[in-house]
């Protein structure tokens, strides 16, 4: 095996190349944050009012921005699930619309710091998922609103509400192209770097790579033995 072969194997997870394929990316914005939050999801009815208690589950947040951190041109969210992949939902704002939600909520921040402070409060719900809630009401128009909720313990408190919409077709079509092709993509590199490793083994150690083989086997053979 020549260096050549030694250097790939450590480059085989460089996953860059297909992260940049993205569609998110394609306006030129850049990922700042990109987690899985705990959300509550609840489906409102305007003749009914939202359910007393929605479901809990895993979404992921993605946050972008568009132009410098001091001073960007556009701050979006989106919102995805590995449970549902046409769920897609998109936050968009500028510095004119920030200012109208800057006055309504009272937001003691200024436009440039309105990343930080989703981050911080994603941050608190999957840190502290009793005391901060990330309440998310979906209308049946597409529309759609995330509560970031403060439980005080005598009471809850609502620190922000983020204005959502249902991201298009096309849009959604894109995101599952993407998602299909990257986990197929990143699923030929482990392979293939598996693949190298088991070369570089049989090379340098031909029995270590028979005890490696024997191991997979040797565990189901005991899980299977102690379910008898």
């Amino acid at each position: 095996m020549s260096r050549d072969d030694s250097k790939s194997v450590l480059n085989a997870f460089d996953f860059q190349a297909i992260d940049e394929m993205d569609p998110s990316l394609s306006e030129g914005h850049r990922i700042v944050y990109e987690r899985e939050v705990p959300f509550e999801l609840r489906i409102q009815d305007n003749d009914t009012g939202p359910q007393e208690v929605g479901t809990l589950e895993a979404i992921k947040v993605k946050i972008l921005v568009l132009g410098e951190d001091g001073n960007p041109e556009q701050i979006r969210v989106e919102l995805s699930s590995e449970n549902d992949m046409f769920f897609h939902y998109t936050h968009n704002i500028e510095e004119g619309s920030f200012s109208k939600v800057q006055e309504t909520q009272k937001l003691m921040v200024e436009y440039p710091d309105y990343p930080n402070i989703l981050i911080k409060m994603l941050n608190s719900c999957i840190k502290e998922p009793h005391s901060f809630l990330a309440v998310f009401i979906m209308q049946r128009d597409g529309s759609a609103r995330l509560d970031f909720i403060q439980n005080m313990e005598y009471k809850f408190v609502e620190l922000l509400s983020c204005d959502f919409d249902a991201s298009t077709e096309e849009t959604i079509r894109q995101q599952i192209t993407f998602r299909y092709n990257a986990v197929k993509s990143k699923l030929a590199i482990m392979q293939a770097r598996l693949q190298d490793i088991n070369a570089i083994v049989k090379v340098k150690n031909p029995s270590l790579l028979l005890q490696l083989q024997k191991a997979p086997m040797h565990n189901q053979s005991s899980m299977k033995s102690s379910m008898m």
